[in-house]
């Protein structure tokens, strides 16, 4: 009976997942042909280059805690008092990092020229960071119950679509939409956190300062991780923000909009499985590796068809959804068509098994060395090649960073195309 219990579960938080990405593939396909039409490839540009800013203070406020949080709760469901521990600590983390991350904010925005013509712009996104901080997705990932984070999610960003159309109407409406956005973020992160203390009974107190500092050292390397993603991800809207006009930026950030819209289809897969591989390979490594083959072999192909069919027909994507003001965006979407299936595969070896293994030095060391290739060919390229050779650099790094991480595991014994594992090392 209890495999059957499993599979319901999963079943659940898939159809939830589902559903929340389903909202974040139609919103944007409802919001973005609009707004790169009345905003324009400048202040579209603009808009993204700040969220992009923005982002690197989400990373670090969120500690890596969406990626060892999640672990730590489902392994610890059963026990209210642990749970409550972790809360506490998670919490408070997070608290203190974004009360940090605003005074670096603050100094960067009133010292650089660059930034402090466009101040309202950084201060009105910055609302995106706290939302992210006090939404506990990590907790409700880890504790399965997914269908709560798609209800309150979709519930807010319709709502939001419909503020979008009614006060968005002009190129200088853009602070209206980052506004919008950012107490969108933030009404979604206070009724989650509302939502999880009512439902699972739980107590805010300070933690103990052994466990805040275990913490803190405990996830040293999942952050790591994950700045180095974010600068490799993110870094890219940003950096070309510095060497090249904001239309530029507009360019490469709509037709990475779209990119991003078909990987969310798949994302819903790994977020859904994630809890379920910690279990998995908690009790045997054997029974991960088999769940995880039977995966690739469902989606692998479903990714790598949609990337082939991005490709082919880019430039009739690009005139639908953007519109002739973006012939630009079609080169770009053409070279970053194969990052959803490239990231499927980057995602399964290296979130799904390596940091689920016990491999976090290892996932830390390429994640690191990708993020330094990505700057480096960036600051090389970007200059002379503006919005193409952002494109390059985050497909190259990406490639780089997918096969790094099947040679390792297949160094290690682990096959997970032919769903073999001879253990090494």
């Amino acid at each position: 009976m209890k495999p059957v219990k499993l599979n319901k579960t999963l079943l659940s938080n898939f159809t939830s997942l589902s559903l929340l990405q389903i909202s974040n593939y139609l919103i944007p396909l409802v919001t973005v042909p609009y707004l790169v039409r009345v905003l324009g490839p400048g202040k579209f540009g603009l808009v993204n280059f700040a969220a992009a800013f923005t982002a690197y203070f989400a990373t670090l406020t969120d500690y890596g805690f969406n990626l060892s949080a999640p672990r730590e709760v489902s392994i610890n469901r059963n026990n209210r008092d642990e749970l409550n521990k972790i809360f506490n600590v998670v919490m408070t983390i997070k608290s203190l990092l974004a009360v940090t991350s605003f005074i670096i904010l603050l100094a960067i925005v009133e010292s650089i020229a660059k930034f402090s013509e466009n101040r309202s712009v950084y201060y009105l996104s910055f609302g995106l960071v706290l939302g992210q901080a006090i939404f506990p997705q990590w907790f409700f990932q880890g504790i399965e119950k997914m269908k709560h984070i798609a209800a309150i999610t979709v519930l807010f960003r319709a709502c939001s679509v419909v503020f979008i159309f009614l006060l968005v109407r002009t190129e200088t409406d853009f602070l209206s939409l980052i506004l919008i956005n950012s107490l969108t973020q933030i009404m979604i992160g206070f009724t989650g956190i509302a939502f999880v203390m009512k439902r699972y009974k739980l107590k805010y107190e300070l933690p103990e300062p052994g466990d805040f500092l275990y913490k803190i050292k405990e996830g040293w390397h999942i952050f790591i991780s994950t700045s180095a993603i974010n600068l490799y991800t993110t870094s890219n809207t940003f950096i070309l923000g510095l060497f090249a006009s904001q239309s530029a930026v507009g360019y490469f950030a709509a037709a990475d909009k779209i990119r991003i819209s078909i990987q969310s289809l798949y994302a819903v897969v790994s977020n859904t499985i994630y809890p379920h591989v910690s279990l998995l390979i908690n009790e045997s490594l054997n029974n991960g590796i088999k769940f995880i083959s039977k995966v690739i072999k469902s989606i692998g192909p479903l990714a790598l068809i949609s990337s082939i069919m991005t490709f082919v027909f880019a430039e009739e994507i690009i005139l639908i959804i953007l519109g002739s003001e973006y012939t630009n965006s079609i080169l770009v979407l053409k070279i970053i068509s194969f990052l959803p299936f490239l990231i499927f595969l980057s995602n399964v070896t290296g979130i799904q098994i390596m940091l689920n293994a016990g491999f976090q030095k290892e996932f830390s060391m390429i994640i690191i060395v990708a993020a330094a290739i990505n700057i480096i060919l960036s600051i090389i390229i970007v200059p002379i090649y503006l919005e193409i050779g952002s494109s390059i650099s985050m497909v190259f790094t990406e490639v780089f960073v997918t096969a790094s991480m099947t040679l390792f595991l297949l160094k290690r014994g682990i096959n997970i195309f032919r769903n073999r594992i001879s253990l090494k090392g």
